[in-house]
């Protein structure tokens, strides 16, 4: 069995119990300071977005595609080149385009709808054969990793805990789902004009087409 297959067959046997227990003494309360939403250190907000996460906020939104995700920046230059998985879009300040403000505090304007990322934040789990760095956490406890964030510390009590167990598990299922599947459908590119987006599903355009093997 490949390295991703053992590591998706064994999250999916994962008992949220001790998940949840281990959220509950690392604790949690979103304080909606937005900052998880935001632009750093002068780079764009990026956040993962799955292809049928973004049709789903397109129902909600009536959005194209393209207001919704962008190609991830990460191996594209001077506005060419191959990249895997889309983040969400970003409005012109680096900020998460779905990010607002309300009563001096921020909020989602698709928190309905918002990515499992999003959903299961500061938090995610440490697998077997994945590669996810422990080093990377800021707090830990059992499989979960926190980064940083102000909420934490915060009560979580054991109804919220659970729910977040299961969220975080299905995240880590769903994750390492696309990975194998993107593994599968990937066909390089070769000397592609503009730039192409490599998903679970093929190659796209960045308005969310499929690439054809056309030029455009």
């Amino acid at each position: 069995m490949e390295r991703l297959e053992a590591a998706l067959e064994f999250v999916r046997q994962l008992d949220p119990e001790p998940i949840a227990r281990h959220l509950q003494e690392i604790g949690f309360e979103c304080t909606r300071c937005g900052r998880c939403c935001s632009a750093a250190d002068g780079e764009p907000h990026t956040a993962t977005v799955f292809p049928d996460e973004v049709r789903a906020i397109q129902t909600e939104t009536g959005d194209e595609w393209a207001e919704i995700a962008r190609p991830m920046p990460f191996g594209i230059e001077d506005g060419t080149g191959e990249t895997f998985e889309w983040a969400l879009q970003t409005a012109p300040n680096g900020d998460c385009t779905f990010l607002t403000s309300e009563d001096d505090r921020t909020r989602c304007s698709i928190y309905g709808s918002r990515p499992l990322l999003c959903q299961t934040y500061p938090f995610s789990l440490s697998l077997p054969g994945t590669g996810v760095s422990e080093d990377a956490a800021v707090e830990s406890a059992g499989r979960v990793r926190a980064s940083a964030c102000p909420g934490l510390g915060a009560e979580l009590d054991a109804e919220r805990a659970r729910s977040m167990a299961e969220r975080l598990k299905t995240r880590a299922v769903r994750e390492l789902e696309e990975t194998i599947a993107l593994r599968e459908q990937y066909q390089p590119v070769p000397d592609p004009e503009g730039v192409i987006v490599h998903d679970s599903e093929g190659a796209k355009y960045p308005d969310g087409t499929a690439f054809e093997g056309t030029r455009r």
